[in-house]
């Protein structure tokens, strides 16, 4: 593999990492969001 070769590949890599974290993320919150509004729909 040449060092251009393995830049791009590292480069992607990291693009990936960054589409997983941001997926994670999304889920997190959406957790978060439904977690809140059932707890705050059992006050009433």
């Amino acid at each position: 593999m040449t060092p251009e070769e393995e830049r791009e590949f590292i480069r992607r890599r990291k693009a990936r990492n960054w589409v997983v974290f941001g997926t994670l993320v999304f889920f997190v919150v959406l957790f978060y969001a439904i977690t809140i509004v059932r707890i705050g729909g059992q006050g009433g």
